[in-house]
């Protein structure tokens, strides 16, 4: 099976990890959008889901259609500005888990490469050395299973589908990919990337937080 380019997102209210009177934080179910897309089909999404139970909802960041994981939205127009700086400064800690086609060697590694939107295969990115944008991750094997490789993933920079196009650049695509893996790498129930822990400030008073999804694959 794989991924649909049919919008079928999952039924429901994610699972909300934390809200205080600041901000709200939830397990995003992959295949559905963080924010509206194009058109009445796409008006389905995360944030109008919350929006029914938090009225005052507002977006910090994104995360992809098709991943899954932990998102944080604000509660007032002051955390959206404190926890939007964390993001832009680099201040926010994100941790990935994701499953790539084959064995990836060694146990650890960085990738540096610039990202550049691939304009005739838009939503693409692809590597441009001279024209892209700084895009860093650090990557380290979990462990092997068959002929795939459990991979925890850290993000340097916040590029648009980063972890997706330097797993790709590594020759090892994340499973599942619907824009990037091809073959059998392709033919997953869904993309094999998960959002599993973010790190941040709470924006009144600064105290250190961490909060945790599991992935379901």
């Amino acid at each position: 099976m794989t991924v649909s380019s049919v919008y079928a997102p999952p039924p429901g209210m994610p699972e909300i990890l934390h809200d205080d009177a600041e901000i709200l934080v939830v397990n995003k179910p992959a295949g559905l959008l963080s924010v509206p897309g194009k058109g009445a089909h796409l008006a389905d999404c995360l944030i109008a889901r919350l929006q029914a139970v938090f009225p005052q909802v507002l977006l910090v960041h994104r995360l992809d259609r098709d991943t899954s994981g932990v998102m944080v939205f604000a509660l007032t127009p002051h955390a959206q500005r404190h926890l939007g700086l964390q993001f832009e400064k680099r201040q926010a800690r994100k941790t990935y888990l994701a499953r790539l086609a084959g064995r990836l060697a060694p146990k650890t590694g960085t990738v540096d490469l610039p990202l550049i939107v691939d304009w005739e295969r838009r939503p693409r990115q692809m590597v441009d050395h001279q024209n892209g944008r700084a895009a860093v991750t650090d990557w380290r094997v979990l462990r092997h299973e068959g002929d795939t490789t459990r991979v925890r993933l850290n993000p340097k920079t916040g590029r648009s589908h980063q972890l997706r196009v330097h797993m790709l650049a590594l020759g090892h695509p994340i499973l599942g990919d619907p824009l990037y893996a091809e073959g059998a790498a392709r033919d997953h129930p869904r993309l094999m990337l998960h959002s599993e822990e973010l790190k941040i400030r709470h924006p009144d008073g600064g105290a250190a937080l961490r909060f945790r999804a599991a992935a379901e694959f």
